[in-house]
């Protein structure tokens, strides 16, 4: 938002109309040799360079223009933006993303699992500015994403970039609750919560799943298990990132449900089942109501100021003004 730190100073834009009159139309303003034609009979001269016409007219919009412009850095513009400080941290969240063969099921219609999961946690990550929030990924493997931050553009940046298969093609879902249990630890926050988001059944990776959560709930980490995807069959299709093959097919392999119930529980955490996009959106809603801390902010008040910008294109303007009328039009002032 724009403000005006010294309105009075407009004042003076209302000797502006004034002074162009007396300069430019008032008939007794000098400048001009009145001469009678009443012995001539012939029509008036009329000159007919109409580009000098055209540079004398730039000339004076330029310095009418250049008058207004220092009359308006004088009322002192500035800038003024508000900007939210969080005065408590908020609560360390670890997303935990599967991203093995069977999340490209397409039973999530227009999307498969895979991307449809990424948009709703793009929503939740949206929904809680005030939270550091991580990205923890597996497969046959687990990596870290993003550690814990509130750099939310970053942190949806590389969700975006994420690709099924890139860690393998197994599901080691004891190894991504180890990997994000691990990072949430290094955190400060005084709560700490886990969401993970599966669709298959643990059978790789060198930690079961009963063990990592036991750690994760040793350490104080909320565990959150939603398993994604509808049963029966569902048809299949996806690139390996490594070859570039492309594989469709039908996947019937579901999650172990009493599992996933099972670390929810150990950890003081919740499970749930999402079989469609709008069922995941709204779980991730309701642990986004579950989830909730005080929150204390104050509102912090950031002034630039302008008028030297303004005072500078005003100079610019003037300076446009005098170059036209004494080295274009050679004028002597």
């Amino acid at each position: 938002m724009w403000v005006l730190e010294h309105p009075s100073a407009l004042l003076l834009l209302l000797l502006i109309p004034p002074a162009v009159y007396l300069r430019h139309f008032w008939p007794e303003r000098g400048g001009r040799v009145l001469f009678p034609f009443a012995v001539y009979n012939g029509s008036g001269f009329r000159p007919r360079q109409w580009r000098v016409q055209l540079l004398h007219n730039l000339a004076v919009a330029a310095f009418w223009a250049g008058l207004v412009a220092l009359i308006l850095a004088l009322a002192g513009p500035a800038e003024v933006s508000r900007q939210p400080v969080h005065l408590s941290r908020g609560i360390d969240i670890m997303i935990v993303l599967d991203e093995s063969p069977t999340m490209a099921a397409q039973d999530f219609q227009p999307e498969n699992r895979f991307e449809s999961a990424k948009n709703v946690i793009r929503s939740f990550v949206q929904r809680r500015e005030n939270d550091p929030i991580g990205l923890v990924t597996f497969a046959k493997e687990a990596a870290l994403r993003v550690p814990p931050t509130t750099d939310h553009e970053h942190l949806l940046d590389a969700l975006a970039k994420t690709r099924i298969m890139e860690l393998g093609d197994g599901t080691a879902i004891g190894l991504g609750i180890a990997v994000g249990a691990l990072h949430l630890n290094a955190g400060e926050a005084g709560e700490r919560v886990m969401i993970l988001l599966t669709d298959g059944k643990n059978n790789a990776g060198e930690i079961s799943p009963e063990a990592a959560a036991a750690i994760a709930a040793d350490l104080g980490i909320r565990v959150y298990t939603i398993g994604v995807g509808r049963e029966g069959e569902a048809p299949i299709e996806f690139v390996d990132p490594e070859t570039g093959t492309q594989y469709r097919g039908t996947v019937v392999e579901a999650f172990d449900e009493e599992q996933l119930r099972r670390l929810a529980d150990m950890t003081g955490g919740s499970y749930f089942h999402a079989s469609s996009s709008a069922a995941l959106e709204s779980v991730l809603q309701s642990i986004d109501t579950i989830e909730t801390v005080e929150r204390r902010t104050r509102v912090e008040v950031q002034t630039e100021p302008l008028h030297r910008q303004v005072a500078g294109f005003a100079v610019l303007l003037l300076l446009i003004e005098f170059i036209i009328r004494t080295l274009v039009l050679k004028e002597i002032l």
